[in-house]
């Protein structure tokens, strides 16, 4: 597949940024999803788990979406420097907060959009209806992309996946079945689609190609042969 919008943006700016396989692909790929939403400038989208924010300028630019950029773990006052720099100050708001105590009002969002994040959080059962679903207009989509595997093997778990990860971070990947499942059984959210990005080994390959301290410690999983069992999923639902 091939990305013409990423592939405009700076590729050291992309890696120095990442902080897993390449958002801005995965992104790229996720727009064109039939199920997607049309994103449209007038629309407010909240960026969930948005990282260093290279998905909410690429929405932001791309787009011309108001964004809500949320993250726990990078501060807003990091991502307003990198926002300004990019001339997008106006487009993107730059949030800290906890996906437990999100300070949005009900019914304010036209998109939730999260990407290599929703797995660290997302994982329970009637989490979507309690924490997202209240947050979206009616009809409203949320579009979610978390590193997965091809099948579940947990009870087996290969030995080079243990290269990098212990069993507690192999816990967070999941198949698209097991995600169809969980999300299957929300109440208020109509799951649409579930699957597999074709961008799987390109955006894996951008990332091992970082100097981030954990992009240099998964090498050695992938290296070993981890790859082969791995996968990234789509999720796509829409606010009943």
């Amino acid at each position: 597949m091939k990305y013409p919008k990423s592939q405009t943006y700076d590729r050291q700016f992309l890696l120095d940024n990442m902080m897993g396989p390449n958002a801005m692909k995965i992104l790229e790929e996720m727009t064109q999803l039939p199920e997607m939403l049309e994103l449209k400038p007038q629309m407010r989208v909240l960026d969930l788990g948005c990282g260093r924010g290279l998905t909410s300028i690429f929405l932001a630019r791309e787009f011309g979406v108001q964004v809500f950029a949320t993250d726990l773990w990078i501060t807003a006052s990091e991502n307003f420097a990198r926002f300004k720099e990019a001339g997008l100050d106006n487009k993107i708001i730059p949030i800290h907060a906890d996906v437990a105590d999100l300070p949005y009002a009900d019914e304010y969002f036209d998109a939730i959009i999260s990407i290599d994040s929703y797995q660290y959080f997302g994982r329970e059962e009637g989490f979507v209806d309690e924490k997202m679903a209240p947050l979206l207009k009616k009809g409203g989509k949320l579009a979610i992309v978390v590193p997965g595997l091809v099948k579940d093997i947990h009870d087996n778990i290969p030995p080079e996946m243990l290269l990098s990860w212990n069993a507690e971070a192999i816990e967070t990947l999941r198949s698209p079945g097991w995600w169809r499942d969980l999300m299957s059984k929300s109440l208020r959210m109509e799951l649409q689609a579930v699957g597999e990005l074709e961008c799987y080994s390109e955006c894996w390959n951008d990332w091992l190609a970082c100097d981030n301290e954990y992009a240099i410690g998964d090498r050695k999983a992938m290296e070993g042969g981890a790859g082969k069992y791995m996968d990234l999923v789509y999720i796509i639902a829409a606010k009943k």
